[in-house]
C-alpha cells in the first residue's frame, strides 16, 4: 500500500507509471538506467518529482515525433 502523505510537487511509483503510460518494472528500469531519479520516499515507496517526470515525458513525447 502506498503512503498517503507525499510532499507536494512528488509523485508515487503508481503515479509516476501512469503519467509516462508505463508499468512500475518500467519506472524501476527508468531509475536503474539513470533517466529518472528518486526524490524522497522510502526504497519501497519511492517518491518522484513532479518536475523531473513531467522533463522525461516531454522528451520522451519529441523523441517519437522525430
Amino acid at each position: 500500500m502506498e503512503s498517503l502523505i507525499i510532499r507536494p510537487g512528488h509523485l508515487t511509483a503508481h503515479q509516476t507509471a501512469q503519467a509516462l503510460g508505463i508499468g512500475l518494472p518500467a519506472v524501476r528500469k527508468l531509475v536503474q538506467r539513470g533517466k529518472l531519479r528518486r526524490s524522497g520516499g522510502t526504497d519501497r515507496q519511492p517518491w518522484y518529482a513532479a518536475a523531473d517526470v513531467a522533463a522525461y515525458a516531454a522528451k520522451r513525447a519529441t523523441a517519437r515525433s522525430a
